[in-house]
């Protein structure tokens, strides 16, 4: 049911003292916002909380060409041989049933082959014997082989990579992929590989720690985000830092910006207070007379340093420790070759807001969902 509108009598001209003037001119003023006002709640209400991410249309506009700003379609191109690129290991050759002994005497020719290309899987137990040789000297001395660097227990390479893809990537549980190594032939019991998926991963480790240092160094952006999650046993956090060329993640208890700037550093444990960590001290509006507490050029190699340094001068406030040990861990970062130019792109959470930062597209039109125009322009222009 619509609302019924109101009309204001005709008042004669000779009736419309200065008095009745304003007060007409002020509800044809109020009438007008009025109707903005209920277009904007309208508006707003589609928006329920979050806005309703549209489709963008940003890929689309680049794709448009032509007049009229139709698409254009790509044309097929070439069907490519699917097994034309395969690497053949075996080849067969089969001799057609019910051909003579003697074909080529009896006048049959040879017209070539008919290749059917066939993909098969192989996996079967493999087991190799390193016998070591030793020899001794006329002095003496005992010169033995040794065993090739791979081999690192009685459990080959590729075993335990198998083993570990299995369980980890492909959830396999422990008791069927003891059903399934036994079933190829692989003799381990129930103890040795619960010690192979449990013990001894230090090169992993090795390995995982210097992927985001090598991965800073290749890149002029990353694109960062937390969520929560279990470790240990305790509620905590999984922090994400990668770009198209990594990815790396990390469990702690904490999602704040100190956390953040921790985890950036890349396996370091130093705080530094040189110029960039004053600057970021001065920007975050910690007080002067704080702010001459921390003395520029020092460094300290752990937080337990710095945390009796911060106590010695007397910061004990927790939210000038807070700024102040941002500061310190952006001085570490740069002491390090962190670039200030790194792009930090993120959901807009306040922990990532360091160096360069930036927004992902659907983050960015959201914003752009939330402005409110004031007129048709704007609404056109947000369009």
């Amino acid at each position: 049911m619509s609302k019924p509108t109101l009309k204001l009598p005709e008042i004669p001209e000779a009736e419309q003292t200065p008095l009745v003037q304003a007060l007409l001119r002020l509800i044809v003023e109020q009438q007008e916002r009025i109707e903005e006002l209920e277009a904007e709640v309208k508006r707003l209400k589609e928006l329920k909380g979050k806005p309703k991410l549209k489709p963008s249309r940003m890929d689309a506009e680049t794709d448009k060409a032509g007049e009229g700003g139709t698409e254009k379609k790509p044309k097929p191109g070439p069907k490519r041989a699917k097994t034309g690129e395969l690497e053949v290991h075996e080849e067969q050759k089969i001799v057609p049933e019910g051909l003579p002994v003697d074909a080529r005497e009896k006048g049959w020719r040879f017209k070539g082959y008919d290749d059917f290309v066939v993909q098969e899987l192989t996996i079967e137990a493999h087991t190799i014997r390193y016998r070591l040789e030793t020899w001794i000297g006329p002095d003496g001395q005992t010169l033995k082989g040794r065993l090739p660097i791979s081999v690192q227990g009685h459990d080959g390479a590729q075993l335990k990579s198998y083993v570990l893809y299995q369980y980890h990537h492909q959830r396999v549980t422990q008791p069927l992929l003891l059903e399934h190594l036994h079933d190829l032939g692989i003799e381990i019991s129930a103890g040795q590989l619960n010690h192979l998926l449990t013990q001894k991963h230090e090169d992993f480790h090795a390995e995982k720690d210097g992927l985001l240092e090598a991965g800073l160094q290749v890149s002029n952006h990353i694109q960062v985000d937390d969520t929560g999650a279990r470790h240990d046993g305790k509620n905590g956090y999984c922090t994400f830092i990668g770009n198209e060329l990594f990815a790396w993640f990390e469990s702690t208890q904490s999602k704040s910006r100190v956390n953040f700037l921790e985890l950036l550093r890349a396996g370091r444990t130093d705080d530094v207070l040189n110029a960039g960590a004053l600057e970021y001290t001065a920007r975050h509006k910690l007080p002067q007379k704080t702010l001459h507490l921390l003395e520029e050029g020092k460094s300290f190699a752990n937080k337990e340093e710095w945390d009796r340094s911060l106590a010695a001068v007397g910061i004990t406030g927790p939210k000038h420790i807070r700024i102040a040990t941002e500061g310190a861990l952006t001085g570490s970062l740069l002491a390090q070759g962190f670039p200030t130019t790194m792009g930090v792109v993120s959901d807009d959470a306040g922990q990532f807001n360091v160096f360069r930062h930036a927004l992902c597209w659907i983050h960015a039109e959201r914003n752009i969902n939330k402005l409110v125009p004031l007129n048709p322009t704007h609404a056109k222009h947000i369009d």
